[in-house]
């Protein structure tokens, strides 16, 4: 038995977290990687239409800036996080983080849309390795009594580069040319490179070897499972659509085939046959798809319906991620003492409210009517996330961090990606009341959501029985 275990983990035990102050440190270099790949996506959609010009590209050729870098980013969050409970989390994060920081210079240096293009692809690598080990780290970074308020700051950093983002990109495009907009990320990406160099804690690390074959079957499922849900959404023929989600299928059985008696699977199936990590991993997905279809539709919404400027819009848009900055770490604190299960279902059940709240708004509401129903969404989408992310991260024991880590980020894409394609669908299908439909449709995700969350009570007491 104690050689199965030496096999598992070549290192010592680790500590139950960091030192105070080295603690701080490594957790300021993991959230400045962690807001800067945040920031990168609402940076680069602000940009296209500068980039578009500059380039002389038309508007369908520069959106792949955007595209090519989301399904980089998702096809090897999986595989990285399986790296990293290998190798190390902190070596993938540094890794990462110089790719990242290396081509956000090449982006910048870019003089053409093939240049821009592989320089994106390369930047979603890099942001692939921070996503994929930053729940990881900050598990190991703080004790286990403090975890619940360490994924609240970690929400707390996503959620105000989320709300900063359009602003910023703003404020560098009003004093210079887009290329701007990358280069900042460079002195940023050295400081924090340092810092982690000095600081990340050294995590446990697996005795199996690294499967390159199960490696290249995740990212093309994955891969293909974005890129089909981007053509349902773009109206591609269904008969492509059919065909990369099929493919992204069968590409998954294969991989779940050949992974069925791995110690640590690529798809971590073994962690899935755990019911809180399952439910939890469910709930995150219909919560990020609710705010997928809401902030797709809203200003479609505001601006076609209820007949707002584009500066009214924004400002409607604000309250949401604002509000989750601030109840995050309130959730956080909260999680540390409560089930996830009653705090994530009392979020998603306001999270529903909330939608069934705007899609029932009058025809001509005030802005107070407007904004106190997104601050409800906000409180429920923040009341919920702090504790869910904890749920996903407790379940899975230490040794598999990596790829609970790795699961944390892919619900998150694949909901806001899901949720998108359906507002896309929506407004197919009913051209501008499609925006009311997508609303009804997040509230149904949201209740979806609510049920699961409050399924963890049950079976995390049939467990302890």
């Amino acid at each position: 038995m104690l050689d199965t275990v030496a096999a598992r983990v070549n290192t010592p035990p680790a500590m139950d977290g960091l030192p105070p102050e080295r603690r701080r440190w490594a957790v300021a270099a993991v959230f400045t990687a962690l807001a800067m790949a945040s920031l990168d996506t609402a940076i680069a959609n602000i940009a296209l239409p500068a980039i578009a010009n500059d380039l002389h590209v038309s508007p369908a050729e520069v959106v792949w800036v955007v595209n090519v870098y989301q399904i980089a980013l998702v096809a090897t969050l999986l595989p990285l996080g399986a790296l990293g409970e290998i190798v190390g989390h902190q070596r993938i994060y540094l890794v990462g983080l110089l790719v990242f920081t290396l081509a956000s210079l090449g982006c910048a240096l870019a003089w053409s849309l093939p240049s821009l293009l592989v320089a994106r692809i390369l930047q979603g690598l890099g942001a692939s390795g921070l996503m994929s080990v930053n729940s990881a780290l900050v598990r190991f970074a703080y004790p286990s009594r403090l975890l619940g308020r360490a994924f609240g700051y970690n929400a707390l950093v996503v959620a105000t580069a989320f709300t900063l983002g359009p602003t910023i990109a703003s404020g560098i495009l009003a004093l210079g040319p887009w290329p701007w907009l990358f280069a900042v990320n460079i002195p940023f990406g050295v400081i924090a490179l340092v810092i982690g160099m000095k600081t990340l804690p050294a995590t446990p690390r697996a005795g199996h070897g690294f499967d390159f074959t199960g490696a290249v079957l995740a990212s093309a499922c994955l891969g293909l499972f974005i890129i089909g849900i981007g053509s349902a959404a773009h109206r591609t023929s269904p008969a492509l659509v059919i065909t990369e989600l099929a493919g992204a299928l069968i590409f998954g059985w294969i991989l779940t085939r050949r992974h069925a008696d791995h110690p640590a699977p690529m798809l971590p199936i073994d962690l899935f046959r755990r019911p809180i990590f399952a439910l939890s991993a469910a709930t995150a997905v219909c919560s990020f798809a609710v705010q997928g279809l809401a902030f797709v539709s809203l200003p479609f919404y505001f601006e076609d319906i209820l007949r707002r400027s584009q500066v009214e819009t924004g400002f409607f848009m604000t309250p949401w991620p604002l509000v989750v900055a601030f109840m995050a770490p309130i959730g956080g604190r909260l999680a540390d003492r409560y089930p996830a299960g009653i705090l994530g279902g009392i979020g998603m059940l306001l999270l529903g409210v909330g939608m069934v709240l705007l899609a029932t708004l009058p025809a001509e509401p005030s802005v107070a009517n407007i904004v106190w129903r997104m601050v409800i969404c906000g409180i429920g989408f923040g009341f919920f996330q702090t504790p869910n992310m904890k749920a996903i991260m407790s379940s899975a024991p230490a040794h598999r961090s990596g790829s609970a880590s790795g699961i944390v980020a892919t619900a998150r894409l694949i909901g806001q990606t899901t949720g998108a394609a359906l507002a896309a669908l929506c407004f197919a299908l009913a051209d501008r009341e499609g925006a009311t439909i997508a609303l009804a449709l997040g509230a149904g995700f949201a209740a979806l959501g609510g049920v699961m969350s409050f399924l963890r009570l049950v079976v995390g007491s049939s467990q302890r029985t």
